[in-house]
């Protein structure tokens, strides 16, 4: 099993010397009080240094790859804020480029992929996994550097919404050429969730032996879907990550974090057997408490506006949520990434509020 102080040497990797970690032990199912916090792209755009040092090292993709500036990256926010968790500094669709499509990023309009696999083929690519080993540097070298109560965060796209990218060959609002695929040619699609489903594997127990303690599956947009194509495309791809990474790397905890699926929340947690459930700023908390097992663990589920507002919004929404799940285990969370317009002293009320 691989605990808090268990041998991690396949790559080299010291173990973390034993302590209290307050997210990790949520993640075990635990209750804190206060709750331990982190939020979805804490590293990144609304804080000062991340501008000063992308401006000096160039575009995104190059910092996700470079590990001596994503370390830092990701650091940043534990120095400022000193969250329970730091999340590793990287993006969801470096699996499609190790499977061989290539990725850039247009300014103002998000990531590109070509060729786009309108048909589901892979056949015309040459996969290199070889091309995430700098990912893995970024781990061990936030894992050197992380104060010992912070949990070290690991994540990748789920299968889902990674496939909408790669058949697209960017991103869209309703994944039409995705869903069309899988309705159309759902041999071929499923060959392609299979291609995701092995590679992400491989780089979450990559990522694990670099010092990981938990990792986050990202399903964007799970809420596409309807609910037979649900349980095919998002649920029953989930499980099968579930059960390789409990196969391959057991002891280590699982968070799912399906946006927009409301009513089949509860599908989503029971068949696909998470760890812990992320939940998005739409849903309900007090009805997600009544309809999740008492004793699984809760990651979430501020809107992310409310933290941009700040002042008063912001404190009845914290206090709506904590009451909500005062009974339970619970990571406070946004119910999505952070606005880059954010202001660094909402995030500073935010944490006083949580611990005061």
């Amino acid at each position: 099993m691989h605990s808090v102080g268990s041998d991690r040497d396949q790559n080299g990797s010291k173990p973390r010397p034993e302590a209290d970690r307050p997210l990790l032990a949520v993640l075990r199912g635990e209750r804190r009080d206060p709750p331990p916090i982190w939020l979805m792209r804490q590293a990144g755009r609304y804080l000062p240094e991340y501008r000063a040092l992308r401006a000096e090292k160039g575009g995104f993709l190059a910092l996700c790859y470079d590990p001596v500036a994503a370390a830092e990256i990701t650091l940043q926010p534990i120095r400022r804020f000193g969250f329970d968790g730091a999340i590793l500094f990287s993006d969801i669709l470096v699996i499609p480029q190790a499977l061989g499509q290539d990725l850039w990023f247009e300014t103002g309009e998000g990531p590109r992929l070509a060729p786009p696999l309108l048909d589901g083929d892979l056949s015309g690519l040459i996969a290199d996994a070889t091309i995430l080993t700098p990912i893995y540097e970024t781990v061990r070298r936030v894992v050197q550097a992380l104060p010992a109560e912070t949990t070290m965060l690991g994540f990748a796209g789920s299968p889902w919404t990674v496939a909408t990218y790669m058949v697209a060959g960017q991103g869209s609002k309703d994944h039409s050429a995705a869903r069309s695929l899988a309705y159309r040619d759902p041999v071929a699609f499923q060959r392609l969730i299979d291609a995701i489903i092995a590679a992400t594997a491989d780089y979450l127990c990559h990522q694990i032996d670099a010092g990981v303690e938990a990792v986050q599956l990202f399903d964007s947009w799970a809420g596409s879907l309807a609910p037979a194509e649900f349980r095919r495309w998002v649920v029953a791809p989930n499980r099968r990550l579930v059960e390789e990474l409990r196969s391959r790397r057991p002891g280590t905890p699982i968070i799912g974090f399906p946006k927009g699926i409301g009513e089949k929340l509860p599908i989503y947690a029971r068949e696909t057997a998470v760890d812990a459930i992320g939940i998005d700023e739409t849903m309900d908390p007090v009805w997600a408490d009544e309809m999740l097992p008492s004793t699984l663990p809760v990651q979430g589920n501020l809107d992310p506006l409310a933290l941009l507002a700040g002042g008063d919004g912001l404190s009845g929404a914290v206090g709506a949520i904590r009451a909500a799940f005062a009974k339970r285990p619970h990571i406070f969370n946004l119910g999505h990434g952070i606005l880059q317009q954010t202001p660094v002293s909402h995030v500073a009320q935010l944490l006083a509020m949580i611990r005061a």
